[in-house]
């Protein structure tokens, strides 16, 4: 666990830096640097871009990650790696000329609620392709076990350039309507410093030796990967693509704040992964089940542990947090905040499962499960956002991720007898809801920053005795041994 802990360390405090940049951007110069409208619009071209980006780059930065280290010559790993370049063309290409052709009719139906939209529509799609390649470089890195300066240049880079863009707008040096066509360009230099780095830890002999003897089994990993990525990212935003259809534009701000803020909780899960990953998918090419099993229940319970804390320092603080903000209209997002912060424990108790499936024989699963996902989600977002509006966003997500992950955790228990709970969980789980209910519910009578920061402390004192004193895992009581005695 030498090289997950580090690098897992290090991808922790530069998401959490990312986040802190990105917090004040969302929270505050959003808010009240850019109009509702284009804060809005910006959310909503980067969820559509999101959404098809698993498409266009033919799902190969989970390939890469599957397959690299099943690869024993440098002569294979090379063009594996050319192949993956060259892959999601076959696609993009295509779909460059089907968007040309139909460009109007596509533009008018997404802008039919908003028409500031069908202006901006082409961005969705070369900004779909700059996401899609900076991961399969990211992709690149990770497989030679250097994830960390991709994890900044996705995190940090992007959201400290938002950052002058919208200090830019305040001071009149652009519109609205620049800042959005600013955004496509960091993105677009987002992947080009990824590629340089790809390049430069591992340079491929630029030689074309025929297409990897494995193709078949790549071409059908990579079509279910495609399926599943799709509709496991309209999970994560077909919320911000709905709402526009449905409500003002505006709305998809409100929501952003709330979802943002929630998301944070997410951070431990998004830093283990980077590393775990291909990890996992190196012991699971050797056959090593036992040490698969053991990251499974190991990452499980410790995620909990700090998404748990995270869980409590961010819904205890809830009212404060949007006096802070001092935007009553975005005031509607505080359950929106709850809702998704539940979901997002949910994901992290998951623990290693979702790199388990990818990596496995049974990677086929998730292709059914993400359709299921997706399907459910537009279903309960058409219903529960014409009842209630972003709240009802927010319950679709919860309903669908709660359903969905019990049945991966059945599923892999099934297949592969290992399930990542045991009795500290249910312990774990009755602390964070027992501190949860006291803090809550217990006001301060100060002003909102001093309200915050004694809230923050009592709940973080009592919550890290909690666990170190019922000894709910063995790797935190160590570290705290070690730093603390």
């Amino acid at each position: 666990m030498g090289i997950v802990f580090k690098q897992s360390f290090n991808n922790t405090l530069i998401l959490f830096l990312g986040f802190a940049i990105g917090g004040i951007n969302v929270l505050f110069l959003y808010t009240h640097f850019l109009e509702a409208e284009y804060f809005g619009l910006i959310t909503f071209l980067l969820s559509s871009a999101n959404m098809i980006m698993p498409l266009l780059v033919f799902g190969m930065q989970h390939t890469i990650i599957k397959f690299f280290s099943a690869y024993q010559h440098k002569e294979e790993q090379d063009g594996f790696l050319l192949t993956a370049l060259l892959l999601p063309m076959l696609i993009i290409i295509p779909l460059s000329i089907i968007g040309v052709l139909f460009y109007h009719q596509i533009a008018e139906y997404l802008a039919r609620e908003n028409i500031i939209i069908e202006k901006y529509t082409y961005t969705i799609f070369f900004t779909s392709i700059f996401m899609g390649y900076f991961e399969i470089f990211y992709a690149w890195s990770r497989v030679q076990m250097r994830s960390v300066f991709g994890n900044f240049i996705k995190e940090v880079f992007a959201r400290i350039c938002i950052s002058f863009l919208l200090l830019a707008v305040f001071l009149d040096w652009i519109d609205g309507e620049q800042f959005v066509y600013a955004v496509v360009i960091v993105y677009f230099l987002r992947m080009i410093i990824m590629k340089l780095y790809a390049f430069r830890i591992y340079f491929p002999e630029i030689k074309w030796t025929g297409l990897p003897k494995n193709i078949k089994q790549i071409l059908s990993f990579s079509l279910y990967i495609i399926m599943a990525g799709s509709a496991g990212t309209i999970l994560l935003e077909i919320d911000k693509f709905m709402i526009p259809q449905m409500k003002q534009i505006a709305e998809v701000a409100y929501y952003s704040v709330g979802v943002y803020i929630a998301s944070v909780i997410g951070i431990p899960s998004r830093a283990m992964q980077q590393i775990i990953n291909p990890i996992t998918a190196r012991e699971l090419n050797r056959n090593n089940l036992e040490e698969v099993k053991s990251l499974y229940k190991k990452s499980s319970l410790n995620l909990l542990i700090v998404g748990g804390l995270l869980f409590l320092l961010i819904n205890t603080n809830i009212q404060e947090l949007y006096k802070i903000i001092d935007k009553p209209e975005y005031t509607v997002g505080i359950y929106v905040v709850l809702v998704i912060s539940i979901s997002e424990l949910i994901k992290l108790s998951l623990g290693t499962n979702g790199a388990i499936l990818t990596n496995s024989r049974y990677y086929r699963i998730l292709f059914y499960y993400a359709i299921g996902m997706a399907v459910s989600v537009v279903i309960l977002n058409r219903i529960l956002i014409d009842y209630m509006g972003i709240q009802g966003a927010a319950l679709a997500t919860l309903i669908v991720v709660l359903i969905f992950s019990l049945l991966r955790i059945f599923y892999v228990n099934m297949k592969m007898k290992m399930q990542p709970f045991g009795s500290k969980t249910g312990l774990l789980l009755i602390v964070i809801g027992a501190l949860f209910f006291v803090f809550y519910f217990v006001p301060l009578p100060f002003n909102a920053y001093l309200n915050i920061l004694i809230r923050s402390c009592l709940v973080t004192g009592v919550f890290i005795y909690l666990v170190i004193k019922l000894k709910l895992s063995s790797e935190m009581n160590q570290v705290f041994d070690k730093y603390l005695g």
